[in-house]
């Protein structure tokens, strides 16, 4: 599938072309009969429409969008979740929303980057206050030492699922086949 067109508007930051260049790919595949749902940008063609402003589009594209790729795509239901917001017309909750994201992006990266981290470094990459920063931390397994003012991060082992696609499996056996013989 080709992302090329929607790749460039991303690049351009092009953000307000977004929806329709999603949505003119979505029907282009669809009228080939092109399988696409496990490679389609969900999340993106999602903030397309939110950043649009097209909330109905939003929706309606959320409700078309299989339960396997909900399950297994957290981005795309923490898109939605801001649409949600949007939605029910919870502005305070668009910015909760936003924020719960970014705080679980920002605490993932320090948890890879970091063995130890000062107390008031988390707190500004987290966005939070220093004692929040703590509360959050501690909740998350890390270990604080208030006479020193550093965190102790604590490694979790990453999982990473690998997507298994038939059309892909099928094609590689061909291809090897034909290698073969």
């Amino acid at each position: 599938m080709d992302f090329s067109v929607l790749n460039e508007a991303l690049a351009s930051k092009s953000f307000n072309k977004i929806a329709d260049i999603c949505d003119n790919l979505m029907l282009q595949v669809a009228a080939e009969g092109v399988p696409f749902r496990d490679e389609w940008p969900f999340a993106i063609h999602l903030l397309g429409h939110i950043y649009i402003d097209d909330i109905n589009s939003a929706r309606f594209l959320w409700k078309s969008i299989p339960p396997a790729i909900k399950e297994s795509q957290p981005e795309v239901v923490a898109a939605w979740k801001i649409g949600q917001k949007l939605w029910t017309r919870d502005y305070t909750g668009v910015y909760g929303a936003i924020r719960e994201l970014y705080t679980k992006r920002m605490f993932e990266l320090l948890q890879s980057a970091y063995s130890t981290i000062s107390i008031q470094d988390a707190a500004q990459f987290l966005g939070m206050s220093e004692e929040d920063a703590s509360n959050y931390v501690l909740g998350q397994g890390w270990t604080v030492d208030p006479t020193s003012r550093m965190i102790t991060v604590t490694k979790q082992a990453i999982v990473k699922e690998q997507k298994l696609d038939p059309g892909k499996l099928q094609r590689l056996t061909e291809y090897v086949f034909h290698l073969e013989h």
